[in-house]
């Protein structure tokens, strides 16, 4: 590849790399409807065309840093593979995502307060592809734990309830910080809490 051409490549993946870091801590910080494109590109030191380019638009910038996030946090349950046990692993996992947040609060407070929400185009943007991929591991998991117990439940259901249950113990955390939201409980509590449910959820 020619010198320059190895430049320009550099040079686009460097733009799109700044605008998602930018993004990321303006959506945290201002929130996602009060930041517009022209305050990503001019932090970024970049163009809106360069965003649209690579983006589409403010929604597709928030879904790429959503599957960046996901992708990292799929990353991080590979660590967990070694674990024998499917009900300590969907454990594991748990707790790999409560540190990855306390690493990284500005995509702990994108993913628990943005990520909700049906956005302008109809869709919801954290349905992304890694993020599919996160669900359907644990499905598998609570699936594997399931066959040594007699349960009338699918494990779709469980798993969704498993995660509405969590999302919501470390939403109420991220509001407390923020607003003062009533949430009297500290995170190693939060995370004791939901391994314990875990535990009674799938007693033999």
């Amino acid at each position: 590849m020619p010198a320059s051409t190895l430049s320009n490549v550099r040079t686009e993946s460097s733009s799109r790399n700044r605008m998602i870091a930018v993004a990321k801590r303006l959506f945290s910080s201002a929130g996602y409807e009060n930041t517009t494109t022209v305050m990503i590109a001019r932090e970024a030191h970049t163009s809106e065309s360069q965003l649209v380019k690579h983006f589409g638009s403010k929604e597709g910038l928030l879904e790429a840093i959503f599957e960046e996030g996901w992708a990292g946090l799929r990353m991080q349950m590979a660590n967990v593979q070694a674990i024998a046990s499917p009900r300590e692993r969907l454990k594991a996992i748990m707790r790999s995502v409560i540190q990855a947040f306390a690493e990284d609060p500005e995509l702990r407070d994108l993913m628990l307060l943005e990520g909700r929400r049906i956005r302008r185009e109809g869709k919801m943007i954290m349905l992304t592809a890694s993020y599919l991929e996160f669900i359907k591991v644990m499905d598998s998991l609570v699936q594997s734990v399931q066959k040594s117990m007699t349960t009338e439940y699918p494990a779709q259901l469980v798993r969704s309830s498993l995660m509405c249950m969590f999302e919501g113990v470390l939403r109420d955390r991220v509001l407390q910080e923020k607003y003062g939201h009533a949430a009297g409980y500290e995170i190693n509590q939060a995370e004791r809490f939901v391994a314990e449910v875990v535990d009674r959820l799938f007693a033999a």
